[in-house]
């Protein structure tokens, strides 16, 4: 990280970051071209190790690529805000918190471990805890993004 100044390693400010995101940048590799979805999560935190779960349709492109290449890039931030440069152009920038990390995707297929998921993405989304039936999660996809590794970055206020 070129911005050491910038990089956050206190693990509770990392969860704080990713507590308040909302919505993760997937990124994947369609046939050597670059295919980047934003989506809303659940998570789980700890070691440094993050676990994301995101739900989708039951076919699509996103479920296609990941068959072929379970490769992903993930990023989320929260906390932007423009920063001015008054009348110098290449003064004005941008607040923001932000955590990134590769990892790899798997289709859930365990039913129990759906549930939990589901769970933990309205947990994340709405801060409520919500009862999610077998039905309501044999009726979409829930995919699980292990990422061994994330780091962090903070631009606030100065």
């Amino acid at each position: 990280m070129r911005r050491a100044d910038r990089e956050v390693t206190d693990y509770q400010q990392i969860r704080s970051i990713i507590e308040q995101a909302k919505v993760v940048h997937i990124g994947m590799i369609d046939n050597d071209r670059p295919y980047v979805v934003p989506m809303q999560y659940g998570f789980v935190f700890a070691d440094g190790t993050l676990t994301l779960y995101v739900h989708c349709a039951k076919e699509g492109r996103k479920l296609d690529i990941l068959k072929k290449n379970p490769c992903v890039f993930i990023e989320l931030e929260t906390n932007v805000a423009i920063v001015s440069g008054g009348d110098i152009p290449c003064k004005y920038g941008s607040e923001y918190a932000s955590v990134m990390g590769d990892g790899a995707a798997v289709i859930v297929e365990d039913v129990a471990e759906k549930i939990v998921g589901l769970q933990l993405m309205m947990k994340t989304q709405s801060g409520r805890d919500f009862e999610i039936t077998e039905q309501m999660a044999t009726s979409v996809t829930v995919l699980r993004i292990d990422v061994p590794c994330v780091t962090a970055k903070r631009r606030a206020k100065a």
